[in-house]
């Protein structure tokens, strides 16, 4: 299987691409504050499932899964600030919370399957 083909990994792609989008549109000292922390979060989602994935030993794959779901939870915390700083409506918000627990359920799926195969599960 390639990583392109996992679901979770196709999810948190395009939702860190949907952040970038809203963010670039805030000035200068939104972006630099609550935005770049923002897409930093969103988009190390992504970027440690590829790390992990990449990995030769099923360990380190879990291990960089771990740290896609620590940036989950961060990202879920800076959409959180950013409603509350009233630079997210309310729409939006809901969408993005909602695709992000999608996406959690989704890793917490992947890490169980992780150094299983059809012989030991």
């Amino acid at each position: 299987m390639k990583l392109e083909e996992l679901q979770v990994y196709q999810l948190s792609m395009t939702i860190a691409e949907r952040i970038w989008d809203i963010v670039i549109k805030w000035d200068y000292f939104l972006k630099d504050t609550v935005g770049k922390q923002l897409v930093k979060a969103s988009d190390s989602i992504s970027a440690n499932l590829s790390e992990g994935f990449g990995r030769y030993f099923y360990k380190e794959n879990k291990q960089f899964c771990y740290y896609s779901r620590g940036s989950l939870f961060e990202t879920k915390t800076w959409i959180r600030k950013a409603f509350n700083r009233k630079l997210l409506d309310e729409k939006i918000y809901l969408e993005l919370a909602t695709d992000l627990e999608t996406i959690g359920v989704k890793l917490n799926n992947y890490i169980k399957t992780i150094g299983k195969t059809p012989n030991n599960e």
